[in-house]
């Protein structure tokens, strides 16, 4: 285990910091405390080149052949050493010394790996071994291949487990994926695989807002974003985590983006209220 005496905070969610591969830790700021990730994409590749995106060196491309046998060690050993060892002393805030959740979370998207599901399993069985059963696993996810056979099977495993889904949805037009999230992608297809997560697993959507050369999400790009969120059924997930940025951007399109007010987000979490959704709002 790293034996600096950085603390970890909010801001800097750096995945090197304990020198594993696939497990690394941060306070979350949505999540209220240290979050154990899971990084499966070591490799730094992803489906997707979100202009907000904190990975440096970030390529289009899937996740690797994972190690199964160094994820499972790496998650017993540091799990242990949260629970028996020094590290929340030495590298967490006191308000944030508790684990909150284990998260599918890294450099790429998770859900890439072919080996998915069964890496799932496993997380869920190293969880319960280290007595941490109540402790909730969570998948934070573009969302992009929930209609593939082997993630919905790792989906219907986080459900049984009391899991739950963070599913990226940041705008309800063609063209504001892509200048936002980088993929040509149509928004009914995205809502249709949101609806499709929701009834597998406990859903969140998860929206990020903010100013793109100094303009603020114009009211035609709230307003498709909301009838996404109802084509996909708003009845059927949890509510809606909208966030703004809390970390600098490591893509070139850096200098594109600047962070809402905390006002401003408000009165688009309004919106969203107006369709009976629960919002949780983290400028």
């Amino acid at each position: 285990m790293n034996s600096n005496t950085q603390m970890l905070t909010v801001s800097d969610h750096n995945r090197s910091f304990i020198h594993m591969t696939y497990v690394y830790p941060v306070v979350s700021r949505r999540a209220g405390g240290v979050s154990v990730g899971i990084n499966l994409n070591p490799d730094n590749a992803c489906n997707w080149h979100c202009a907000y995106c904190q990975v440096p060196g970030l390529v289009r491309g899937a996740a690797p052949e994972i190690d199964l046998a160094q994820l499972e060690g790496e998650l017993r050993r540091f799990l242990g050493e949260l629970l028996h060892g020094n590290f929340m002393a030495e590298h967490v805030p006191p308000e944030a010394q508790v684990i909150r959740d284990i998260a599918f979370s890294g450099n790429g998207e998770p859900t890439s790996s072919k080996a998915f599901a069964t890496i799932v399993e496993r997380v869920v069985a190293i969880r319960d071994e280290a007595g941490l059963a109540a402790v909730p696993i969570r998948l934070i996810t573009n969302g992009s291949l929930a209609d593939r056979p082997y993630v919905q099977t790792a989906l219907r495993s986080l459900a049984a487990a009391g899991g739950e889904v963070w599913f990226k949805l940041d705008g309800g037009r063609a063209e504001d994926i892509a200048r936002i999230n980088g993929v040509d992608l149509a928004p009914a297809a995205h809502a249709r695989r949101l609806a499709l997560c929701a009834s597998l697993c406990p859903t969140w959507v998860q929206t990020c807002m903010f100013r793109w050369d100094g303009e603020p999400p114009s009211e035609a790009m709230i307003a498709a974003y909301l009838a996404t969120l109802d084509s996909a059924g708003t009845a059927a997930l949890k509510g809606v985590h909208l966030y703004g940025l809390a970390r600098p951007s490591l893509q070139p399109e850096a200098s594109h983006l600047q962070r809402l007010t905390p006002d401003e987000l408000e009165q688009i979490a309004l919106r969203i209220k107006e369709k009976g959704l629960t919002v949780v709002v983290s400028p």
